[in-house]
């Protein structure tokens, strides 16, 4: 009795065993066959001008994906330094807040003429402190100080995360972008470049090449 108890015992301690194992296989096959899968769109693209200077602040973009899209809760920086603005052009998603920080001795001022940015004006203030500005209507707007009117800078209000800033050498790529048609553009200061419309598919890279006039 007491050895086909044990016997018992043992056959059921296998069985344990073999389905554990038989569930590990299945959960590994699974977990392959979702890593298997496509991954998200990118876009790589070129940004052409005869004069190499013109590509610096140029920023490519999505013009629209059909989602909704939280803003990051980290603030972005807008500083004051050397009597410039820092960064020059500042792409952003919308509903982003940006923090304007003084970093010189004067006193600076930071406002917005565009509705875009709601005609706002932070006022003026010393060396060390920080105004915050939310950015939620989509465009682009000019941010300027009316102690030092040669300060300027720009905050694109974009629908989506997909953009990107262009390098030395005008090149970008945009990642993570969804399937599907899209629309894209290109924003800088001085030059402008027709739009255009991409098809993405996710494993297979979109091209596009813009010229700047």
């Amino acid at each position: 009795m007491f050895m086909l108890m044990k016997n018992k015992w043992v056959y059921r301690k296998i069985l344990i065993v073999f389905f554990a194992a038989i569930s590990v296989i299945t959960a590994n096959s699974i977990f392959f066959a979702f890593a298997g899968e496509k991954g998200p769109g990118i876009v790589n693209g070129t940004v052409k001008v005869k004069k190499a200077k013109y590509l610096k602040d140029t920023i490519v973009y999505i013009e629209h994906v059909p989602d909704a899209f939280e803003p990051p809760e980290e603030h972005a920086v807008i500083d004051q330094k050397n009597m410039t603005f820092i960064p020059h052009v500042l792409p952003l998603l919308k509903g982003t807040t940006v923090d304007f920080l003084n970093s010189d001795l004067v006193q600076h001022n930071v406002y917005s003429p565009d509705a875009v940015a709601d005609n706002f004006n932070l006022g003026t203030w010393l060396k060390g402190e920080t105004r915050p500005f939310t950015f939620n209507k989509s465009g682009v707007a000019s941010i300027r100080c009316n102690v030092h009117v040669d300060m300027l800078a720009y905050v694109l209000v974009l629908q989506n995360p997909y953009f990107a800033r262009v390098d030395n050498e005008g090149k970008f790529s945009i990642t993570n972008v969804p399937d599907g048609k899209y629309i894209i553009k290109v924003w800088n200061e001085r030059l402008k470049a027709p739009d255009q419309q991409v098809g993405i598919k996710a494993d297979a890279p979109a091209t596009v090449v813009f010229e700047l006039k």
